[in-house]
Parts: structure tokens; C-alpha cells; sequence
């Protein structure tokens, strides 16, 4: 057994999820137990500064190396605290925070920037971290994303039923589990992200409030209005949403500029605010729908919801209608935290990178072979290397 911390702050930007857990198996025998998840807010100031680069601010080399040591310093607090009782972790996972994601382009290799250096968070914790976890994916020719669905295939497929794991973060990403029982089942997983799932919605509600909110809690500002369908069906027409998988996105498409062409789309059909924001996340819905009867082999049996998102309750009754007769779950429901699943991960990942197991499924991402994923930060005597 490992006792190992996962980090992670996804591209809603909210804070740092930190799940202490401990690890036993490998890869079909995993398992893994919660000990404890927390999720830490960014200090307000760093928090405003991620979302601006995020946004497409432009940074020196100085400003960029004081804030990805900045960002280091809350995750290494992070693993910190999640340490309140017991043994001491052994390893760090740390996803850190992407700030850009350039998906592959026919002559180029994908890009992916994620801040948060772990030599530092090793330093500070005296825990040996492991981070920069999609760079050999990318290397490999993948897309660097999404790198969850070889977790979720040991700890979430059905013998006997078909699944699709949907996070519900900032953006949306699926895993097609198909069920054990079927011959070659490892090799028909699939993974892909499917569009925009908070990040639209948390800028909308930041727009509308002036900033005084920045979600809608349990998607109650959704149902209280109606969407538009007809902009939704021209919104899907967005040349993203057709593009065969592997693919990747992020909030380098799915940001503020998106938003504000989506609020001058809704200019000529006179909507209130409850049926804006009510639009805007019917767009998260329709695109996992289209996405799972445009790319998916068949429909799943089941879908696993995870993520800030699986608390949205329209989003969660507009799947269940346009899903049917498959079953809308959390992960939860199923005995893996909806809330640290991401985090989790990260931490499975570190794990697997530190007995040299392959963490990327090159089907899904796209990459030329397996690869072993992150870089590794020992401690020696207090001095990382």
C-alpha cells in the first residue's frame, strides 16, 4: 500500500483539489481509498492573475516565473494541509494548473503549459512529486488529453455494462468504458473532450452579476429560465464539435471571447437573463449528446457524471431526458468521490509513473505509443533533483 497526494486545479480555475489516498494493485487489481479530499481556494489576487493569462494575457519571462513559483507554493500548502492526521504521504502527484492547451495541428505537435513547478512542491513538502504529465503524451504525437480514462477503466467499468465517464470540470471530457465481459475491452476504450461544460457558464454568471457570483449553485439560475434551441443548434455548428476524436480543447476556445460572440448571438431573440444563462448551459448539454451519438460505437448503458457539473441540476435532468434509457449517475454512486475523481487520478498516475507503468491510452489521445507520464522530483537530504 502507497499512501500518495493527487493535486490538481482544473480550467474553472476554482482551487486546488487535494485528495490523500492510498493505493494498492497496479492496473486490473487497483484499488484505491479516499482518505481525505479538500478543495483549497486560490488567494484572490492569484486566482485573478491565472484567469487573465488564461484569458490571453500577455506575461515577461520574469512575471511567468513568479507566478508559476507562486502557484507551486499554494500547491505544496495544499498537500500540506491535506496531511492533518496519520502517516505522511510518499509521493505527490500534481497536476498543476494548465494556463495553455493548443490542441495538434496537421504539421505540429500539441502544446500544453501547466504551472506549478514540482521541484518546487517537493522542496517545500520533502515529498518526491511527480508533475508535467501530459509533455510525453504530446511528445509521443497524443494530444496530451484526456488523461483520466485508463483510471477510470480500472475503477469504474461494469462487467457486464457499457459506460461513459463524464467530467463535468471547466471542459468536458468523456471516457467510453465498454464492459469487461467484451473480448478486448481495454483496447475499445475511447476518450475525448467534448466541448465547454462550467466554463461558459461560471463567465456567464460572472458576467450577469458583475463578478458578485461566480456559478450557478445546483444550476438553479438554469431551470428557473428556457433555453433558446434554435441558437444552440447553430452554436454546434462550431467546427470543434465535428471534428473526429482524438481532440482536445480548452479555455483558448471555450473562454471569454466564445462568451461574448454567444451573448451578440442572443441579441435579436430578446431572452432574459434565467433564459441566457439557461442557453448557454443547454450548449454543455447538447454537446455531450451530439458528441456521444456522433463518436460513440453505441449508446452507453450508463453515465457516470463527475466534476463540479454532476451538482448542475439541469444538467443532470436534461442528460437523463436525452440519454434515455441509459442511467444518469455520479460517480459517487458508484463509489468513487465526484468531486476528487480528478484528483485522484493524479495521483494513480504518479503512482503508475513511479513503478514504471504506461499512463496514456494512445488510442484515446492520439499518441504513437504507450509512454510513461510526468516527471519525477526525488528529495536527497533536503536537495531535490
Amino acid at each position: 500500500m502507497t499512501r500518495v497526494i493527487g493535486l490538481i486545479s482544473g480550467t474553472s480555475v476554482d482551487g486546488i483539489d487535494a485528495a490523500l489516498v492510498d493505493i494498492t494493485g497496479t492496473e486490473l487489481d487497483l484499488k484505491v481509498e479516499l482518505l481525505a479530499g479538500e478543495t483549497y481556494p486560490y488567494p484572490k489576487k492569484l486566482s485573478a492573475q491565472i484567469l487573465a493569462v488564461c484569458g490571453g494575457e500577455t506575461l515577461s519571462m520574469a512575471q511567468l516565473a513568479r507566478l508559476d513559483d507562486e502557484i507551486a507554493c499554494s500547491f505544496a500548502q495544499a498537500a500540506q494541509n491535506i496531511q492533518k492526521q496519520g502517516d505522511r504521504a510518499k509521493l505527490i502527484g500534481s497536476h498543476g494548473q494548465t494556463v495553455y492547451h493548443q490542441p495538434k495541428e496537421p504539421k505540429n505537435l500539441a502544446y500544453s503549459l501547466q504551472l506549478g513547478r514540482g521541484d518546487l512542491i517537493a522542496q517545500l513538502t520533502g515529498i518526491p512529486t511527480i508533475s508535467n504529465f501530459r509533455a510525453g503524451d504530446i511528445a509521443a504525437g497524443g494530444e496530451g488529453a484526456p488523461l483520466v480514462p485508463k483510471i477510470d477503466a480500472y475503477l469504474l467499468s461494469h462487467q457486464e455494462k457499457s459506460s461513459c465517464v463524464q467530467n463535468l470540470g471547466g471542459i468536458g471530457n468523456v471516457a467510453y468504458l465498454p464492459p469487461r465481459s467484451q473480448e478486448d475491452w481495454l483496447a475499445e476504450i475511447r476518450g475525448w473532450d467534448t466541448g465547454p461544460a462550467n466554463s461558459l457558464i461560471d463567465l456567464a454568471v460572472q458576467h450577469f452579476t458583475n463578478g458578485a457570483q461566480t456559478y450557478d449553485r445546483n444550476g438553479l439560475w438554469a431551470t428557473s429560465g428556457e433555453p433558446c434551441g434554435k441558437l444552440v443548434e447553430q452554436w454546434l455548428r462550431q467546427d470543434f464539435f465535428g471534428q473526429l476524436p482524438p481532440k482536445s480543447t480548452g479555455r483558448e476556445l471555450f473562454g471569454s471571447v466564445y462568451l461574448h460572440e454567444c451573448l451578440a448571438d442572443m441579441e435579436p431573440h430578446q431572452l432574459n437573463t434565467a433564459d441566457k444563462i439557461a442557453t448557454i448551459t443547454e450548449l454543455t448539454v447538447a454537446s455531450i449528446v451530439h458528441s456521444y451519438h456522433t463518436f460513440l460505437p453505441k449508446p452507453p448503458d450508463r453515465v457516470l457524471l463527475c466534476g463540479g457539473g454532476s451538482k448542475n441540476q439541469y444538467i443532470i435532468n436534461r442528460l437523463q431526458t436525452l440519454l434515455q434509457p441509459a442511467a444518469v449517475l455520479t460517480t459517487d454512486q458508484v463509489g468513487l468521490s465526484a468531486d476528487f475523481k480528478e484528483a485522484i487520478a493524479f495521483a494513480v498516475l504518479a503512482y503508475w509513473r513511479n513503478l514504471g507503468i504506461a499512463g496514456n491510452l494512445p488510442k484515446v489521445t492520439g499518441a504513437k505509443q504507450k509512454m510513461l507520464l510526468g516527471d519525477i522530483y526525488q528529495i536527497f537530504d533536503g536537495v531535490s533533483s
